[in-house]
């Protein structure tokens, strides 16, 4: 018989408890199959009109991969549009998600809010 190998994708949340932080994301560990659909989500501090995501990849920098602006997207340059995608829809949370995972996207998601920006 031959032996198969399973692939994990891990995506830890920074933040993602109750430390009197005013960003939740929520869940705070993930771990899926390749191939499978991801969600994280973030609930931004009250009267925050800016949401940030970034993806930090083990011994990596921090990178950008979405900016909203009253829950409009701004600036997604950076993000993988084929398999990510993110939304913000009015009086709910921000969320990112993957929609087949793969090896490569196993990372530390970062969200977090901010009443102004400088881009």
């Amino acid at each position: 018989m031959d032996a198969q190998l399973v692939c994990c994708v891990a995506l830890c949340l920074l933040g993602a408890g109750s430390f009197d932080a005013a960003v939740i994301q929520t869940p705070r560990h993930l771990i899926k199959m390749k191939g499978q659909q991801v969600e994280m989500n973030c609930n931004p501090e009250k009267d925050h009109p800016a949401v940030f995501w970034y993806q930090q990849k083990q011994s990596k920098e921090l990178k950008f991969l979405i900016y909203f602006q009253n829950q409009r997207p701004v600036d997604q340059i950076d993000m993988v549009k084929e398999r990510f995608s993110a939304e913000w829809p009015s009086n709910s949370l921000c969320s990112l998600k993957i929609s087949t995972s793969e090896v490569e996207d196993s990372a530390l998601y970062l969200c977090s809010s901010s009443q102004s920006t400088a881009l």
